[in-house]
């Protein structure tokens, strides 16, 4: 995306902006969906824009393109693209939320969303589908380090179906860091002419990392130096060559911090263990990822021979539909609901859908889950969360990320008061004459919505819920 005063452009198109005066190109918009909500706003250089606005604009660039420059602008005027996305194993429910809405509204026509590690497991059955020592029961393990993301899942390869057993990553780790690091170290070994680094604009950091990034994708196992040109920073800079040992060192921590997650997640699932752990995305083609990889798990390490598209062909694979045994992937926390207990004294957490729970398959009935109750307040007040660990009495521990609030109006006094957070909370008698269902349903995208139900006077409410920005 390339920002200014003009406007926002996307794609090619943006691509074309860098180093014009005035024009701020963005990097990675896909981790600012980490901390986003429905309402976020993220600010570049005193331009703001709403994330969800961005995201639609950016979808709807691409719509355009694949209408009018590519093979696709013959189909008919009344044929919708049809998109299948991808989306981080770990991406919370306004991630998914987010992009689904915003392909849906730049006019594609949204088959379904799919865990990108679970795409490239696709991709590797696919390719695998001769090879004996892929047979039933084989354990595989997707290591996807893409450009701004790290994804980790461990399949069970099945003979009718292939399970996701486990998934884990890190949101701030991709390839974009790797390139960060070759600009520092650029900047630092440069015999530039003051001033330093500190005084260079957001449109002269991005051409130093773009610099970087296409310098670093040019490496291969044989490379000894890298050659970075600072004068397509600045015209009175000059070109420096970086040893790629220093630069290797240097990046290091990052890929020892992923190896650690794999091994955390190879710990916690003792009765899977791996036949291949499979290497994608753009990251992974950095020449140390696979040299630290296999100083632990040696032989068993495979790179996709489709590093960076491996997690598109499998997309294509399970929007097709023709995937030789279809995938099953799971929660990757646990969701619930705070709950008042003892008559108000205490909160306990209550567990909707657990961790590792199974999701549907495409077409396949949703996953239910269902409370029922008499009311004890005339408003119902729902904090849903996510977290990554229970702790005792099934509490939330580990990373925990809160959703929205929900109020809802129990006593039919309250119906349709404009601001039920207006409104104070009490205990109220007539809640014994209240019957309350909330229905939870989950479709095989990850994608949770509830209806609330007082059964006898059949006054509904139904939300899709999200993830609340910044908590």
């Amino acid at each position: 995306m390339a920002i200014s005063d003009a406007g926002r452009v996307y794609g090619w198109q943006a691509l074309e902006m860098q180093g014009k005066p005035g024009w701020t190109l963005i990097r990675s918009l896909k981790r600012y969906l980490k901390t986003a909500g429905p309402n976020t706003e993220i600010v570049f250089d005193n331009h703001h824009i709403h994330i969800g606005q961005a995201i639609t604009e950016m979808m709807a660039a691409l719509h355009s393109e694949l209408l009018h420059k590519s093979t696709l602008g013959k189909i008919g005027k009344k044929d919708k693209l049809q998109v299948m996305l991808g989306v981080p194993a770990n991406a919370n429910t306004n991630q998914r939320f987010l992009t689904e809405d915003a392909a849906r509204n730049a006019g594609f026509e949204v088959l379904g969303l799919m865990n990108e590690p679970s795409a490239a497991a696709l991709e590797f059955a696919n390719v695998n589908t001769s090879d004996r020592k892929m047979k039933a029961g084989s354990g595989l393990l997707v290591y996807d380090l893409g450009g701004g993301t790290f994804d980790v899942s461990i399949l069970a390869l099945g003979d009718m179906e292939h399970d996701v057993i486990a998934s884990d990553g890190l949101p701030d780790l991709g390839g974009d860091d790797f390139d960060e690091i070759l600009a520092f170290l650029a900047l630092e070994h440069g015999a530039r002419p003051k001033p330093d680094e500190e005084s260079l604009t957001s449109a002269e950091w991005y051409l130093l990392f773009e610099e970087c990034r296409e310098k670093k994708e040019a490496l291969s196992p044989n490379s000894r130096k890298l050659s970075i040109d600072l004068g397509r920073v600045r015209k009175d800079w000059e070109e420096i060559s970086i040893g790629v040992d220093a630069f290797y060192t240097k990046c290091r921590p990052l890929i020892e911090s992923s190896r650690s997650v794999v091994e955390t997640v190879l710990a916690a699932n003792p009765e899977y263990p791996i036949d291949t752990l499979y290497l994608t995305g753009g990251g992974s083609e950095l020449p140390p990822v696979a040299r630290v990889l296999k100083e632990t798990f040696g032989r068993r390490v495979r790179r996709s021979a489709y590093m960076r598209s491996a997690t598109a062909i499998g997309l294509a694979i399970g929007a097709e539909g023709k995937e030789a045994k279809p995938l099953r992937d799971q929660f990757t926390r646990n969701f619930g609901v705070w709950r008042e207990a003892d008559a108000g004294n205490n909160v306990i957490f209550d567990v909707i859908f657990p961790r590792g729970i199974k999701l549907p398959a495409k077409g396949e009935v949703p996953l239910r889950s269902a409370r029922s109750y008499h009311p004890a307040h005339n408003i119902g007040h729902f904090r849903y969360l996510e977290c990554s660990k229970l702790g005792p009495e099934n509490q939330p521990e580990g990373e925990i990320s809160n959703w929205e609030e929900i109020r809802v109006a129990f006593d039919p006094e309250l119906r349709g008061s404009n601001d039920l957070r207006q409104q104070p909370v009490r205990r109220f008698g007539n809640g014994q004459n209240l019957w309350v269902e909330e229905e939870y349903i989950c479709d095989a995208s990850g994608e949770v919505k509830v209806k609330i139900q007082e059964k006898l006077t059949a006054q509904a409410d139904e939300y899709r819920l999200s993830r609340v920005a910044g908590r």
